[in-house]
């Protein structure tokens, strides 16, 4: 198959893809048409269905995979795909594979390197906190390691929630050797925390969504409710030194625009607002480049309202995209609850989980896969 990153303005596709979403909206005119993201394992497309009523458009779902024909324009300088026929496609005319995005990084590596600043907390309180959810809680730690950390915007793929927490941790390390003053065990311990609560504030892949809870409370109270009720399991885990936990990840966002519920009054909530940015800055920018195209003739890539500018590599980004692994991972992803019967519940099931296909990267520890 031809992957979304390797479209190019003009090109004719013919091929399936997963339906990540699908709204219908309304033209200046009254006519109805459907807004359709795209997806496989290298990112993501925005297409359209002009002529909902023509004969070429069929039946589908968001997160059917779909037999899509359509061309590629471009549109205030971003890729469009406009669809002219669309069905959904059975089983045998692709592989669930093709669709997952995961991480360019080894995903057990990453997990031996946080797991190795997890175990070097010197704090007992905050050593323990975190070796409980990050060494001992096996089902918590499938859901983090196979997690995003975004439904879009960087770092939205299969490890995508291990990779940006060990990077943040990383950096904070790193601040805290050239700043005296940071609380080195409280600082790498609430990097580890930040971004907890996003194992619930987005669904499992292939739908990584917002859940209700994500759209109602957002993954800061949702973090910070998880660790004060791990904290409380903890025989004689200091008062003040969980309030500073807590206000860390509730103000790791730095601004109140932002999210943060508080603004950094701590050294050490300031240090993680500063490395969670510098992180998903960075990934948010990298990910542009990687999945921009070719650019015009000064290889400038057009506008890009995350960033708020217009931006270009100064290399070249080829070898540096994501999506080399050959099979799909062990997720499962169920239905909607009271979605169906349950004989269409178990063929959207396997439709939409990938079945039993496994990717090589992958943790392969004893009790995890089972």
């Amino acid at each position: 198959m031809r992957y979304i990153e390797q479209f190019t303005e003009g090109y004719r596709v013919s091929d399936v893809y997963l339906v990540k979403n699908r709204q219908i909206a309304v033209t200046r005119n009254g006519k109805e048409y459907a807004n359709v993201v795209l997806q496989d394992r290298t990112g993501t497309i925005d297409a359209k269905i002009w002529d909902l009523t023509s004969p070429g458009i069929g039946d589908f779902e968001a997160l059917d995979y779909a037999h899509i024909e359509g061309d590629v324009i471009l549109y205030q300088g971003n890729r469009q795909l406009n669809i002219r026929r669309i069905r959904r496609a059975e089983e045998g005319e692709y592989r669930p594979a093709d669709y997952l995005p995961v991480s360019p990084r080894n995903l057990k590596e990453m997990y031996q390197e946080l797991k190795a600043l997890v175990m070097s907390i010197e704090n007992p309180y905050l050593k323990q906190l975190a070796v409980s959810c990050y060494v001992d809680d096996k089902e918590f730690l499938k859901a983090f390691c196979y997690h995003s950390a975004a439904k879009s915007v960087h770092h939205g793929f299969v490890g995508g929630l291990l990779q940006h927490t060990l990077s943040v941790m990383n950096l904070c390390e790193y601040l805290s050797k050239n700043y005296e003053m940071l609380d080195r065990d409280l600082l790498l311990t609430a990097a580890l925390f930040h971004d907890i609560g996003k194992v619930q504030e987005l669904s499992a892949f292939p739908e990584n969504d917002y859940t209700d809870g994500g759209q109602l409370i957002g993954h800061i109270i949702i973090g910070t409710q998880m660790v004060h009720d791990r904290i409380r399991e903890i025989d004689g885990f200091p008062e003040k030194l969980g309030r500073e936990l807590e206000h860390c990840i509730l103000a790791h966002h730095g601004e109140l625009e932002y999210g943060s519920p508080k603004k950094p009054a701590l050294l050490e909530a300031l240090a993680l607002s500063f490395a969670d940015n510098t992180d998903a800055k960075l990934e948010t920018m990298m990910e542009a480049l990687s999945s921009g195209g070719a650019g015009n003739k000064n290889g400038w890539l057009g506008f890009n309202r995350f960033l708020d500018s217009n931006i270009r590599p100064t290399k070249d980004m080829q070898g540096l995209r994501r999506g080399t692994e050959t099979s799909a991972p062990d997720i499962q992803a169920g239905p909607a609850e009271g979605s169906g019967t349950a004989g269409e519940n178990e063929k959207r099931s396997d439709r939409r989980g990938g079945g039993s296909d496994r990717f090589a990267n992958r943790i392969e520890f004893p009790g995890w896969n089972s």
